[in-house]
């Protein structure tokens, strides 16, 4: 007999197997993905906004979203595995340090704003850029070459 956290691991894991999720945390702004059925139809409405908190809860995980509309503060709780969630996009990551961002309801404007988190690994994506610059140059030298034998081979054709 199965206890209820064996059976709600496997449904997150067949979840994870079918859409991929990102790993993010609060101050992130995200970009969510609705699925709304309308009659026949089904469309996807996208919820944009900065993450103010998540609860993980195995298969009753969710987070919560806040933005301004229209002058007016928004907040959407979302459970993370819901088949209503289409896609999840993180924008940007935003440096905070608390887990729960719940006195941004209280500001606005400029004061509200959230410091973007700056990724530590540059230093490896541009040595792997510079070598993939320099297999670009070399190509690049090697066609120009054999455009010009093929040029000076044209011109001299052309003279006889």
């Amino acid at each position: 007999m199965k206890n209820i956290e064996a059976i709600n691991n496997e449904n997150v894991k067949k979840i994870l197997a079918k859409k991929k999720i990102p790993k993010f945390s609060a101050g992130d702004t995200i970009k969510v993905g609705i699925r709304i059925a309308e009659g026949k139809r089904e469309r996807i409405q996208y919820f944009e906004g900065v993450c103010i908190g998540k609860k993980n809860r195995n298969i009753n995980s969710s987070f919560t979203v806040r933005k301004i509309s229209f002058g007016e503060g928004v907040e959407r709780t979302f459970a993370l595995y819901s088949p209503i969630i289409g896609s999840i996009k993180v924008i940007r990551s935003g440096k905070v340090r608390k887990a729960k961002l719940f006195y941004l309801r209280d500001r606005k404007g400029k004061s509200a704003r959230i410091s973007e988190k700056i990724k530590k690994s540059i230093g490896i994506d541009i040595s792997e850029q510079t070598n993939e610059i320099e297999a670009v140059e070399a190509n690049t030298t090697t066609e120009n070459k054999e455009k010009t034998e093929l040029k000076k081979e044209e011109l001299k054709t052309q003279k006889k």
